[in-house]
C-alpha cells in the first residue's frame, strides 16, 4: 500500500502551501516543523544543487522531499551515473528516509541505523529522497539531520569511492598516481606506522553500502604536499612531521610498512580521510621523473 501513501502525498504537495520556517542554499537546507498545522499532512519540495551538503529538519512533521542534483546545466547530463551517499548525524531522529521510485518506497535509512552512522547510497536514477517524519506525542527534541555527497559510479578514482561498492583492490596506474599527487584532497610522503580494524557501523544495505568494517592505519609524513582539510597535524620536534589516521578498505591488506616510505594520497568523505593512491615513494619518484623528462606530467608539485 505504499505507492497510495506516495499518491496521498504528492497530492497533498499541490494542495499545501510551503508552509515550514526555513533557510537554505545551493548546498544545504535548515527548516522546522513547527509551523506546521498538526492536523496538516504537508509535503515539501526541496531543491539542492552541490556536490556535497547537509541537511538538518528540526522537530520534524509531515515529509520532504529532497531533490539532490549537481550544480550544473539540466541540459549537459550531468546528473547521468551519479549516486548520493547520505550520512545521518549521531543524533539523528523523528523522521524515516526512503527512496521514492516508481510510486513506492523503499525503506534507506531507519531511526535505528541512523543513530549508529550507517551510510546508504542510491543512484539518482532510480528516484528520489523521500523524507517522511514518524508519528510522536512529543516532537520538541527530535531533530533529523544528515550530510550528503553526490559521486560518479564511473571515471577516475570512483573504484575507491569507499561507501559506493567494494573498494577495488588495483595498483593505480602511472597516470592515476600522477594525477593523484595533485588532484587529491591531501597528499604527502610518508611511513604507515600501525593498522588496525574497525568494526562495520551496521548491516549493508541493499540499495547501498554501508560498507565491510575497514582499517585505520596511524601515518606519519615528512612532508606534507597538500591538504584541503585537517587531516594531519604538527607533532615531532620542531614540528617537523606530520601524523594522522587514515581509513582504508579491509579488503586492501594494508599494513605497517617498516623502513618503506609511501607517497600517501586520497579523499575526505564525510569528514573521514580514505587512502588512495599510495605506491612506494621512490617508484612514484621515479615516474614523476620519467615523466618530467618526456613532458607529459599532468602536474607540477614541489617535491623538495
Amino acid at each position: 500500500m505504499l505507492w497510495l501513501w506516495v499518491a496521498y502525498w504528492n497530492a497533498a504537495a499541490l494542495l499545501c502551501g510551503a508552509a515550514a520556517q526555513y533557510s537554505s542554499d545551493e548546498c544545504s537546507w535548515r527548516g522546522s516543523g513547527l509551523s506546521h498545522e498538526p492536523h496538516v499532512r504537508d509535503v515539501e519540495q526541496i531543491y539542492l544543487r552541490c556536490a556535497q551538503g547537509s541537511l538538518t529538519w528540526l522537530y520534524p512533521t509531515g515529509a520532504i522531499i529532497v531533490n539532490l542534483r549537481p550544480n550544473t546545466e539540466p541540459s549537459s547530463g550531468g546528473a547521468a551515473g551519479l549516486h548520493a551517499c547520505i550520512k545521518p548525524r549521531a543524533d539523528s531522529k523523528g523522521a524515516q528516509l526512503y527512496l521514492e521510485q516508481a510510486g513506492g518506497l523503499s525503506v534507506l535509512l531507519g531511526e535505528r541505523e541512523q543513530a549508529l552512522g550507517a551510510v546508504r547510497c542510491f543512484s539518482l536514477a532510480q528516484g528520489t529522497l523521500f523524507v517522511e517524519a514518524v508519528a510522536h506525542t512529543d516532537i520538541s527534541r527530535r531533530i533529523t539531520a544528515f550530510q550528503y555527497e553526490l559521486v560518479p559510479s564511473q571515471g577516475p578514482g570512483a573504484n575507491m569511492y569507499p561507501y559506493l561498492h567494494s573498494a577495488s583492490c588495483k595498483p593505480c596506474s602511472d597516470e592515476e598516481v600522477l594525477m593523484a599527487v595533485c588532484t587529491s584532497d591531501f597528499a604527502g610522503r610518508g611511513f604507515i606506522r600501525g593498522v588496525v580494524s574497525s568494526p562495520p557501523p551496521s548491516p549493508t544495505s541493499s540499495l547501498g553500502a554501508a560498507g565491510d568494517g575497514h582499517l585505520s592505519a596511524a601515518v606519519s609524513l615528512s612532508r606534507l604536499f597538500h591538504q584541503k582539510s585537517a587531516v594531519f597535524s604538527r607533532s615531532g620536534a620542531r614540528g617537523r612531521l606530520w601524523r594522522g589516521q587514515l581509513s582504508v578498505p579491509l579488503q586492501w591488506g594494508v599494513y605497517p610498512g617498516g623502513d618503506d616510505e609511501y607517497l600517501l594520497t586520497g579523499s575526505v568523505h564525510f569528514g573521514e580521510a580514505w587512502l588512495g593512491c599510495a605506491p612506494r615513494y621512490k617508484d612514484f619518484l621515479a615516474r614523476y621523473q620519467a615523466a618530467q623528462e618526456a613532458r607529459i606530467n599532468p602536474c607540477q608539485v614541489d617535491l623538495t
